[in-house]
């Protein structure tokens, strides 16, 4: 089984989020006895770049086609992909970051959404081609509901990676923390990513 772990939170090790990812990292590996690998994508840690013309051009330039210059704009998007297509499971940690998801982490939507590499246009419409995999969602927010008016994360996340072909989705979700309920809502998540609910 391989992993692919990402993290978008700015907040390191005060982050829900991350510790939500985290857990259910642990409880993967340990469903698949130690022998999971796991592929880490920090993009707070390690940023990513911002999709540009000249990165566009390439992704919709033929491979035999580019020249090296294109090709090494692009090498970060490819590095990306293969992470995403060799991954059994993909585990999530998003903070709800101004009703969205942090910029960091849609630039790693932009660049590894690639025509004729992890979509495609088929008779009726887009096809993703990262089917068989599962993602694990885990949203954390301060103050906003999931489900609310102004959920703008779990949709998005909910569409961009079922666009790819990945179906399978789990949510974990631990939302209006700052509230009153806050402390039953994270301990509810935890349960959950630690595998002690369903």
């Amino acid at each position: 089984m391989k992993i692919l772990h990402i993290d978008s939170s700015p907040r390191f090790g005060e982050s829900l989020s991350r510790q939500l990812s985290q857990a259910v990292v642990d409880r993967l590996r340990k469903e698949a006895n130690g022998t999971a690998e796991v592929i880490r994508r920090d993009v707070v840690a390690d940023p990513l770049p911002f999709a540009d013309g000249e990165m566009v051009g390439a992704f919709f330039t033929p491979p035999a086609d580019r020249t090296d210059a294109q090709n090494a704009k692009i090498a970060i998007s490819d590095t990306l992909v293969s992470e995403l297509q060799s991954a059994d499971a993909i585990v999530v940690g998003v903070p709800m970051w101004n009703f969205g998801v942090p910029a960091t982490f849609k630039a790693w939507f932009d660049l590894v959404a690639r025509v004729g590499v992890t979509f495609q246009y088929g008779a009726n419409g887009p096809e993703g081609l990262l089917t068989g995999k599962k993602v694990y969602f885990n949203i954390a927010t301060g103050g906003t509901p999931i489900g609310s008016d102004w959920d703008f994360i779990s949709g998005h996340l909910k569409t961009f990676f079922g666009f790819l072909g990945i179906a399978d989705q789990e949510f974990i979700v631990a939302d209006g923390v700052q509230g009153p309920e806050g402390a039953a809502k994270i301990a509810a998540a935890l349960a959950k990513a630690n595998g002690q609910v369903a």
